[in-house]
Order: C-alpha cells, then sequence, then structure tokens
C-alpha cells in the first residue's frame, strides 16, 4: 500500500513579544537570535529524521512557522532552504509558506523572501482595530495591518493569508465584521478566522479577560462566515476559507492525515513506515537551548497503536468540509471500515455525521459539538 504526501515543518521558536493567549512553542527575544547555530541545528536535525526513517519520499510542501520566523534574515533563511534542496528530493512548484508580522522591519524583507523561493505568507494580523490589538498585546498596528497585505503583493506574492481571531475582549459582534471586510479588501488568497480561546499556561488563562458570550460568539461567526461566503472565500475546514483552489497544501495534507517531518524546537512529526502498524508520531524539545545543545538526543517518538488510529485519523479529517471517503480510510491507516463502529453509526443516528456522495462528514451539529462526536472514536 502507497505512502501518503510527505510535508515538512520548521520551527523557528523566538518572537518579539510573547502574546498573552499564545499557547505555542514561542520565547521573546531577549537579544540576539543565534540564527547561523539554529539553521545548523535545523538541518543536522533534518538529516537525523532522514536517516532514522529511511526517507526516500520527495517533499511536497514546507511550512516555516513560530514565533515568527520572519524575524530571521533572508540570508539565514537561504541557507536554510539550500541546506534543505541538498538534503531531500523537493517536488517541482512546492508550496512554501512563511508565517510573519506586520510591521516595518518584517514586511520590508517580503521582496527578498520571496526571492529564495518562498511562494506563500501567512501573517499574522488577528485585527484591525488598533484598541482590540492592544488588549491581545499585539506589537503592531491597525496601519501596519493595513498596509501588510499591499507590501505582500508589490513583493510577488500572489498566495498568501491573513490570520484574523473573534471573540476578542470588549469586542462587539460590528468589530468582528469590519476585521473580514478590511480583510477581504486586501485581496489575500486565504483566511483564517479563529475564536480566541483561553489556552492552559498562558496569561491569559491565568488572568481571564472579558470576552463576548456564547450567543454573541456564535452570532459573530456565523455572520462573518456569510460575508466570507458572499465574497468567494470558501470554508474548507474548521477555521481556514480559501478562494477557489487556493487552500493551504501544507495544512490539507495535516488534515487529511498525510504524513510531515517535523524540525526545530517543539516541532511535532508523523511519519508513516508501513500500515498499520508502523505509524510514528515524532517530538523535539520545546527548550530552543536544549534543541541547539544536542538535538540527536533529546528528541522522543511514539508509534500510534492500531487501536488508536480511527481516531487519530477522524479528528483530522472530519476538521475538513468534505469529511472523507470508504477508500481514503484504507488508504490512510490500513484498516478496514470496521473498525470505525459502532462510532460512525452512532454519530449517523444522532445526525452529528452525514454520508452523502461516498463522503462522511460532520453536519452543523457535528461541527458545533466536534468534541462530543470525537469521544465516540476513542478507544
Amino acid at each position: 500500500m502507497p505512502l501518503p504526501p510527505l510535508s515538512l515543518y520548521i520551527h523557528i521558536p523566538w518572537c518579539i513579544k510573547k502574546c498573552p493567549y499564545c499557547d505555542f512553542n514561542s520565547h521573546a527575544v531577549k537579544s540576539d537570535t543565534p540564527e547561523a547555530a539554529y539553521i545548523d541545528a535545523l538541518l543536522n536535525d533534518l538529516t537525523e529524521d532522514i536517516q532514522r526513517y529511511a526517507v526516500t519520499r520527495p517533499i511536497s510542501s514546507i511550512f516555516i512557522g513560530g514565533g515568527t520566523p520572519s524575524l530571521f534574515s533572508p540570508e539565514s533563511l537561504d541557507r536554510l532552504l539550500r541546506g534543505i534542496e541538498q538534503r531531500i528530493t523537493l517536488t517541482p512548484n512546492l508550496e512554501i509558506t512563511l508565517e510573519a508580522n506586520p510591521g516595518t522591519f518584517e514586511s520590508q524583507k517580503f521582496a527578498e523572501f520571496r526571492a529564495l523561493g518562498i511562494n506563500r505568507l501567512s501573517i499574522g494580523i488577528q485585527s484591525f482595530n488598533d484598541a482590540l490589538l492592544q488588549k491581545l498585546g499585539r506589537v503592531h498596528s491597525a496601519k501596519e495591518a493595513l498596509a501588510a497585505g499591499d507590501i505582500a503583493q508589490q513583493a510577488g506574492f500572489s498566495n498568501f493569508n491573513l490570520d484574523l481571531m473573534f471573540g476578542l475582549p470588549d469586542s462587539h459582534p460590528e468589530d468582528s465584521i469590519n476585521d473580514v471586510k478590511t480583510a477581504i479588501s486586501l485581496k489575500p488568497t486565504h483566511i483564517s478566522f479563529y475564536q480566541l480561546t483561553l489556552e492552559p499556561n498562558t496569561y491569559f488563562h491565568r488572568f481571564p479577560p472579558k470576552l463576548p458570550n456564547d450567543e454573541i460568539i456564535f452570532s459573530t461567526q456565523k455572520q462573518a462566515q456569510h460575508c466570507l461566503a458572499e465574497h468567494g472565500y470558501h470554508q474548507y475546514e474548521v477555521s481556514a476559507y480559501s478562494q477557489t483552489g487556493r487552500q493551504c497544501q501544507h495544512n490539507l495534507n495535516y488534515w487529511q492525515f498525510g504524513d510531515y517531518l517535523g524540525i526545530g524546537a517543539g516541532a511535532h512529526g508523523k511519519i508513516s513506515q508501513a500500515l498499520p502498524d508502523l505509524i510514528t508520531r515524532t517530538f523535539k524539545p520545546k527548550s530552543p537551548e536544549q534543541y541547539l545543545s544536542n538535538t540527536h538526543k533529546n528528541g522522543g517518538a511514539n508509534l500510534i497503536s492500531t487501536a488508536e488510529l480511527p481516531l487519530e485519523f477522524v479528528m483530522n479529517h472530519l476538521r475538513l468540509k468534505q469529511g472523507f471517503t470508504v477508500p481514503a480510510y484504507l488508504a490512510a491507516t490500513g484498516l478496514n471500515m470496521d473498525t470505525l463502529e459502532p462510532a460512525l453509526s452512532n454519530g449517523l443516528k444522532e445526525g452529528l455525521l452525514i454520508y452523502d456522495y461516498n463522503h462522511y462528514y460532520c453536519s452543523e451539529q457535528g461541527w458545533n459539538f466536534m468534541d462530543n462526536l470525537l469521544e465516540k472514536f476513542i478507544p
């Protein structure tokens, strides 16, 4: 049985300031970042993973996330990308995404990033409202957020995403609708529209701000989704909206239970060597200092048991509007459909799932109660 497509995720953990809502592995810059040493460590990490998992498949997408990876110099990112090319085959015209923030310091480098072969930006806007940006602890202004989309296009990026958040402290539905309309006016190919959640181990979790109630948040989401659809941004995943054919290929591979190498401090990966009994989840040390000190001894890996595979598969695929097909399940897991029972039948009976045109996918109710649905698949 053929193995799934393979992507590469690269984590660069530094940012200018840690946002109070952020639960990603990110660390505020306290002095000069060790760019050269970190690029060396990333390339060593990649070499070791290729050897450890006998990787021969080509890389079909690359995503450089963080933190704020656009803080790194174009020279450092060039050395990283050239080093990757020397170690593993890349598919022609693959999608290479770089996460970036608005702001003069970073956006002035956009053209240089494009010249390196990076062909997609994901820009962390969050809001175009200065008061809300301040409450979120963001370091950019609404003016800089507005300029970022134009600068990206002028730099030659015909494919870019804008991140927006809703349900913000002391916000009103019209704030989010204005944010969505402003984002649309910048003509991105993709918009990510997330609800702010108070995640453990964040400042907001320890000191919760006053958020809108659930009814207001739900109404805001519905109004914004209607606006996005009217302007040709089709929802294809829980929080992702794109113009036709402009879905994020890297994230699609995650949600379709594809494979990915994960390199960098705190990076995770998933590697299939045989189905169904040799699918491995990998993880790297979270501390940048520990990661830099000895990459090959500080990582870890866990085999996904056959009993866990059904849940692992559905909790990704059911995030997609189109859900999954029977052949997709067989190809990705090597298991037959009986292994999804009785959860699949119960989900259909309770109206959380729909089966239509050979696809299983979430109903509106299923999307709103995704956790309840996924619990049915826990072994």
